[in-house]
């Protein structure tokens, strides 16, 4: 892969994370309620997820799913359940005081598997791989060097996107001073999550 094809695909890379989606909006509810440093778990599981996601591309079980309507409507559906899930729980989360330290938490290894999963059951993001990684492999060339280097960038990127908007909703908890605002704000990440579920749910891959 030449410098002007990676210049290219990382161009590519850093559009596609800014993105907004399910992994943004699950990195910002993290970051506006625990902060940068408490949401690297959660911005550590997208990045296995979109991990895995890469590999199943790049070794052909990606487009064995999707060329699979039943495999590709499961794993759909999967995602838009657990979006709701998200919604509902994010819409009844519990309020905190300012400034606390005893803000009640998931586990690191929860966070953990929260992040795996809102990556890994989108199939949006295979289909996607599918139709991005042949526009920049050559053909003359090892394709697994290639994929490794398509790979690492694609998570390099995503990983400082997401921490970007982790950081930058962390920055809103000091507006969050009243149980109001904090109940505004719950219900605000609940109805993303709700609204990714639908974006999700109305998913119909290209012929």
């Amino acid at each position: 892969m030449t410098l002007t094809v990676w210049l290219t695909f990382l161009m590519a890379a850093l559009l596609i994370s800014l993105s907004p989606g399910a992994g943004a909006v699950n990195s910002m509810s993290n970051g506006l309620r625990f902060g940068l440093r408490r949401s690297a778990s959660v911005i550590l599981g997208q990045q296995v997820g979109y991990g895995l996601q890469i590999v199943m591309v790049g070794a052909g079980l990606g487009a064995l799913v999707a060329s699979s309507t039943t495999a590709l409507m499961v794993i759909k559906w999967a995602g838009v359940a657990y979006l709701i899930w998200l919604g509902i729980q994010k819409w009844r989360e519990p309020v905190i005081a300012a400034g606390s330290e005893d803000a009640p938490a998931a586990s690191h290894r929860q966070q953990f598997w929260n992040g795996v999963l809102v990556n890994l059951t989108n199939p949006k993001a295979t289909v996607f791989l599918i139709a991005l990684f042949p526009q920049f492999l050559s053909a003359g060339a090892p394709q697994g060097p290639q994929l490794a280097t398509m790979g690492a960038t694609l998570i390099l990127v995503d990983c400082v996107v997401m921490s970007g908007y982790a950081l930058l909703a962390s920055k809103l908890f000091r507006f969050m001073t009243t149980p109001a605002r904090q109940r505004q704000m719950n219900r605000l990440f609940g109805s993303l999550f709700v609204t990714a579920a639908v974006v999700l749910a109305s998913f119909k891959r290209t012929a």
